[in-house]
């Protein structure tokens, strides 16, 4: 006991400022940019004057859209923080940030809805290996209890949850708090440094327990500590700060520290939190497997184009220096030299000559560089440091523009979105010839459609993707396809005989021939079943054809009239008479859907799959998470399109799905029907 942490860590700091939607992040960063000097003044977050998220965007939605890095100093040393988005649709531009930041802030408040949210960033933090301090906002606004509060936030943690403060309250009012390893206690002023007091003899019962709770955890870790536990021997401070850093740097517990951002109260306590436990870029670098010898590592945790200073790529360096103009190498084998290094305050950024181990900074002009690299001054790379997994989409668009105009501009802006967001999925489908955005909700999109028309001045038309339907035949049927054309000179000859059957489903599609005697010259059997091929493309109801084997079993020829072409025109003769008399049907594709959501949702989880044709084949817990469910259905892929907004209207924004395609299956009556007009519609 003493120095398990080892001291302070006085290199510069990565903060990642994360919580669920509306938590107060931004407010937070905007208290901690005012009480450090960064700003001038706290602005309230509805000003739209804020240094986090404050583009057209965010401002329109009142939410941040996207991560924030802002540098400051505090009592010598320099801290980069990081707000987080909240909403779980842009909750993955927390990966490449976590991945490379020092430890985190949760802010987190007395709401019980906002829980299962919690529960995902605070797994998320886990999957990472991050320490973090959770900060109780909006004190002022909840008639919880501190001590209330965290029992009902605990079973969103795996590690414990440490109180290190109490509320002070004057008349059921919070006008302070009790710091439990200083004893000491701070009444709030709006804005300003709290004033220290003693704590007041109607509180010091109340701030005995609660401290030997909070000892009591610490004395987990501390085998001495538990020894004057028991001995009811006082331990000295410093040991108790001690183990607070420790603690906090391995992760065995999360200190929670309480406050109101928006007036500024506990923000400072805050800040002399991380400064004294916090871990810097040695831990970072350790828990990532950075090599000495390597030279300047730095890892990517953003790609921003601005309007005039071009592409910045927002590194946290991990070790040596990098200078401006040094050349350097993905673990892709790309490379880029280095054109301006740049701290960050929101969108306001100062040019610098270097940037050293531990520092955030924006390095200009590495065209080539994307999101989540590893970087490194060794020539050809170092292997990736991180891999990034983007959550499977959930939602999608086809989008085009307004003007035809606007299609290379359109095709540009799209590529600048996904490396500003690599959890987009851009993909060209050839069936319907669209263009397809994939994301992770409804707002995730309608943010990247209005940065289209807002930011590159693009009129956008979208709608639904088109759901890939296919046709098929319930019977066989043999027909003769002939096509006799004379125009002067050589005329064209083609006549064959089809025999077109069904296949079983999934078969695909088979051509074979029975030709005897020569009737039809082997040199034009590949023009018939080009013939036949390019008729499937879209059969009598308008879709792609699929299995059917189609046998070529007569027909006849002209030794001066055929040809390759006129034998691909009587294919498609026949297959044109053929398939329509073949009773073809409509299928469409079913997927296999996997529903994570938590489990007093479930049964409206069940209720919405069931309204969307979907069949339940059954539910079971959640690997790994606690008071959560997995939801397993089958569905049409035509009802899964908006499937997310109502989950997650029905699971406070927190239910996510995995859906892949399992088989074709037949559509009839109305609903095919509403099918082959959408397709005309469309044409």
């Amino acid at each position: 006991m003493g120095n398990r942490a080892g001291g302070r860590r006085t290199g510069p700091k990565c903060i990642a400022i994360v919580g669920p939607y509306a938590s107060g992040k931004t407010t937070l960063l905007e208290a901690i940019l005012a009480r450090t000097g960064a700003i001038p003044r706290q602005s309230p977050v509805t000003s739209g004057n804020t240094v986090g998220d404050n583009s057209p965007e965010a401002r329109a939605h009142a939410m941040s859209v996207e991560a924030t890095f802002a540098t400051t100093e505090f009592m010598g040393e320099t801290m980069t923080f990081v707000d987080c988005p909240g909403s779980v649709e842009f909750s993955f531009e927390s990966d490449p940030v976590l991945a490379a930041c020092d430890m985190a802030v949760v802010v987190a408040e007395a709401d019980e809805k906002k829980l299962p949210a919690l529960q995902l960033i605070l797994r998320k933090l886990d999957d990472h290996g991050i320490p973090r301090v959770l900060f109780l906002n909006k004190l002022d606004k909840t008639s919880f209890g501190v001590r209330e509060t965290l029992k009902l936030l605990q079973p969103t943690s795996i590690a414990p949850l440490l109180l290190r403060q109490i509320a002070l309250r004057k008349d059921g009012v919070v006008v302070g708090s009790i710091d439990l390893a200083l004893e000491r206690a701070y009444i709030y002023r709006e804005y300003a440094e709290s004033e220290v007091a003693e704590i007041p003899d109607d509180e010091k019962a109340r701030e005995i327990e609660a401290r030997f709770s909070m000892l009591e955890t610490l004395a987990d870790h501390d085998d001495q500590l538990m020894e004057q536990l028991l001995d009811e021997i006082e331990p000295p401070r410093d040991a108790i700060f001690d183990d607070l850093a420790a603690d906090l740097r391995a992760g065995t517990v999360t200190p929670v520290l309480i406050g109101t951002a928006e007036k500024g109260n506990g923000v400072l306590r805050l800040l002399k939190t991380i400064r004294h436990d916090a871990p810097d870029v040695e831990a970072t670098k350790a828990r990532l497997g950075v090599k000495d010898g390597n030279g300047a590592v730095a890892q990517v945790m953003k790609t921003i184009h601005t309007a005039h200073g071009g592409k910045l790529s927002v590194v946290r360096v991990l070790s040596d220096t990098v200078a401006d103009g040094i050349e350097m190498w993905a673990s892709s084998g790309q490379s880029g030299k280095v054109s301006g290094i740049y701290r960050m305050l929101g969108k306001d950024t100062t040019k610098q000559a270097s940037a050293s181990a531990g520092d955030t900074v924006a390095l200009g002009k590495l065209d080539d560089i994307k999101t989540g690299d590893t970087l490194s001054s060794t020539k050809g790379g170092i292997p990736a440091l991180v891999e990034l997994r983007p959550p499977d989409p959930v939602f999608a668009i086809a989008l085009r523009p307004k003007e035809r105009k606007d299609e290379v501009k359109l095709s540009a802006a799209l590529q600048r979105l996904v490396e500003e967001d690599p959890s987009v999925l851009l993909q060209h489908q050839q069936d319907s010839s669209e263009t397809v955005l994939s994301g992770h909700g409804e707002m995730h999109l309608r943010v990247l459609v209005e940065r289209l028309e807002g930011r590159y001045q693009i009129p956008i038309d979208h709608r639904p993707p088109a759901v890939p339907y296919r046709e098929t035949i319930r019977k066989p049927v043999s027909q003769r396809g002939r096509h006799k054309k004379q125009s002067g000179g050589h005329g064209q000859f083609g006549d064959v005989v089809l025999d077109i059957k069904p296949l079983p489903r999934g078969t695909g599609f088979q051509f074979t021939d029975t030709i005897s005697g020569g009737v039809v010259p082997r040199q034009y059997f590949s023009s018939v079943e080009a013939g036949v091929r390019d008729f499937m493309k879209s059969g009598p109801l308008g879709f792609p054809v699929v299995d059917v084997a189609v046998n070529l079993s007569d027909g006849s020829y002209h030794s001066v009239d055929s040809s390759d072409m006129a034998f691909q025109m009587a294919a498609k003769l026949a297959m044109k008479e053929g398939l329509a008399a073949c009773s073809p049907v409509l299928l469409e594709p079913i997927m296999k859907v996997d529903i994570f959501t938590p489990s007093d949702a479930t049964a409206k989880a069940t209720a919405i799959v069931s309204q969307r044709r979907g069949q339940i084949l059954g539910f079971d817990a959640r690997p790994g998470w606690l008071g959560w469910d997995v939801l397993e259905a089958m569905m049409p892929q035509s009802e899964i399109g908006d499937l997310i907004i109502e989950l997650r209207s029905a699971t406070a924004g927190v239910a996510s799905y995995r859906a892949q395609f399992d088989h074709m299956a037949e559509l009839t009556g109305r609903l095919a029907d509403d099918a082959m007009n959408s397709k005309v519609k469309a044409a």
